[in-house]
């Protein structure tokens, strides 16, 4: 509260001195009058009590802050609103790091009672290593925050008798949990094996996923992937205008297919596993031949030198394989006949881009997604629209059929997944919990477990029994799984693809999923991003996966892997962060 209202009374302020300028916002100022509040009830104790830690504790952040200031040289405060400038030497740097050091025995002693083992001399330690690095510096705020927004903490506030904060922390905690959460939404609680629930992200099981192979061969982002049906290869198409053929099991790339004059947006394997077709941005339908690697042909539509007027934005083909369905931004769907590539029909009906196409197992009906918000279904025998299906709110960008030719899954630029009956075209559910548009979704063979993918770089595991989040993945759209179901194909940060593996029982030691491949990888970022926002990146997996706020079983291991992931961010910038006086000096 007394950092409110420095804060509300000076207005901005900064920190200046030979390492530059820093910004100190009312976050900061807040959390420093958290930690003079926690320093004042660790010196209360330790008159009460008599406990010599509480000096110790003086004496490490004494020392760090004589270190600290050593590391960055001289330094100042200002608030211009109000006209203040003062310089800060080492002896008030000892000061500080005295009254933090005392702060961190305060919260060591909240915590007696949590459960947590920690020594007030490893907290500091573990708080000071992100202080001392200026980028690390609102990670440490980060976590005074959670300790102080925390259950257990929350009650040792109630001895303390401010009621009024508790209640305030513990609405502040209630509505986060309620916007992070997964929703699994029943219109009809009826259905048989359909359990509505609400699945915190809090609770997390363990992770059963990992990436083994980070694949760099694309130099633009990827699209589309297909599996082959002995799941031993896979395709991949790309902006780069290529399409890569890949060993599934080793990640190893095998040969690259060209032609294509512009992006690829779409790719298909058939179901014999012998010819490969892509869609592109120049309005074409390619094929070749798998196992010679040779060219085939170009799907033309009558007399013209094109597959369709618009994009190719899907290309599926029908079980027997005997038909090539394809969606373009034209708003049509045509049919090629797979053996000479001739046009056979084309189905119109859509008023916008038609995205997606998938056939049912059973070969009965096409399902098709389109930018004008409906999914269609087509009766593959007479070739006539059976329905029209609405329910979602913005662009149908995807769409996945179960095995047993039962449900129709679609997902869509709403942030939702919804689940239909595929016979009477009734929405059975709908999955909530990605805060972006769902750009790719793929479904296991024993209709157990759905993947989804959003245009914000997360990838989530659903179980559809109960409509709860099995995983959070860090990747991109497309995602495709194996005939057996255990190895899931994703895109990753720029055209970089990401193999997974399913893995049962691993122990503690071994990395979560979301912390295989590069640096720019694991924090989820382009490597070109600004630095800014990899920085933000960066803060925002620490609050995720924060072993003080994160329990599962790997959540230490995550948070190193975060770490070390920025700091290589830092380590390979930081020749362009120096000022250029510096750079020149050789510095």
């Amino acid at each position: 509260m007394a950092g409110a209202g420095v804060s509300a009374s000076v207005g901005g302020m900064g920190l200046a001195g030979g390492f530059g300028a820093v910004g100190i916002g009312t976050v900061p100022i807040l959390s420093a009058g958290a930690v003079a509040g926690a320093a004042a009830y660790g010196a209360i104790n330790a008159i009460a009590q008599g406990d010599v830690a509480a000096f110790g504790a003086m004496g490490i952040g004494a020392i760090g802050g004589v270190g600290f200031s050593n590391v960055i040289g001289g330094m100042g405060l200002v608030a211009p609103k109000i006209g203040l400038a003062f310089g800060i030497g080492t002896v008030p740097m000892a000061g500080v790091g005295a009254v933090v050091g005392l702060a961190a025995y305060g919260i060591a002693k909240l915590l007696d009672e949590s459960g947590i083992s920690e020594t007030p001399a490893e907290l500091f330690e573990r708080m000071e290593e992100k202080v001392l690095q200026m980028d690390f510096y609102s990670a440490a705020v980060i976590e005074l925050d959670l300790f102080l927004s925390g259950e257990d903490l929350n009650q040792q506030f109630a001895a303390l008798e401010v009621e009024d904060e508790l209640q305030a922390l513990k609405a502040k905690l209630k509505k986060k949990t309620q916007t992070n959460s997964a929703q699994f939404v029943t219109p009809k609680p009826s259905i048989p094996n359909i359990k509505p629930e609400i699945a915190s992200l809090k609770t997390q099981p363990l992770e059963t996923w990992r990436c083994v192979h980070s694949l760099h061969c694309h130099s633009a982002a990827v699209n589309a992937i297909a599996i082959s049906p002995d799941g031993n290869t896979f395709i991949s198409g790309s902006n780069d205008r290529q399409v890569n053929l890949w060993n599934l099991k080793t990640g190893k790339w095998l040969y690259t297919f060209s032609g294509q004059a512009e992006a690829v947006l779409s790719v298909a394997i058939s179901p014999d596993g012998q010819q490969i077709v892509s869609g592109s941005v120049d309005r074409k339908i390619s094929s070749w031949q798998l196992d010679t690697r040779k060219f085939i042909r170009t799907f033309f539509y009558l007399n013209s030198p094109y597959s369709h007027n618009g994009f190719v934005y899907s290309v599926a083909f029908s079980p027997d394989g005997k038909i090539i369905a394809s969606g373009s931004n034209d708003k049509t769907i045509r049919l090629w006949g797979h053996e000479i590539g001739t046009i056979k029909r084309t189905l119109n009906g859509h008023s916008d881009t038609v995205l997606s196409v998938a056939f049912s197992p059973d070969a009965k009906t096409l399902a098709s997604g389109s930018a004008d918000k409906t999914i269609r279904l087509w009766d593959v025998k007479t070739w006539q629209q059976r329905c029209i299906i609405t329910g979602h709110l913005a662009t149908v960008n995807t769409l996945a059929i179960s095995s047993n030719n039962q449900t129709l899954i679609s997902g869509s630029t709403d942030t939702t997944i919804k689940l239909w009956n595929l016979h009477s075209e009734e929405l059975l559910y709908t999955l909530t919990g990605h805060s972006t548009a769902v750009l790719s979704i793929a479904i296991t063979p024993d209709g157990q477990t759905l993947a989804s993918s959003s245009r914000d770089g997360i990838i989530k595991l659903w179980n559809l029994q109960t409509g709860e989040v099995l995983q959070t993945l860090s990747g991109y759209s497309p995602v495709a799984f194996s005939p057996d179901g255990k190895i899931l194909v994703s895109g990753g940060s720029g055209g970089s693809i990401k193999i997974w593996h399913q893995k049962q029982n691993f122990n503690e030691s071994v990395l979560n999923p979301i912390l295989s491949g590069e640096w720019w990888e694991i924090l989820g970022v382009d490597p070109g991003n600004h630095r800014s926002d990899i920085k933000q990146a960066y803060l925002e997996l620490a609050k995720k996966y924060h072993p003080d706020v994160n329990n599962s079983a790997t959540a230490k291991a995550s948070m190193q892997a975060i770490n070390q992931a920025y700091k290589e961010f830092l380590t390979q910038n930081a020749y362009l962060t120096r000022p250029r006086s510096r750079r020149n000096a050789g510095v």
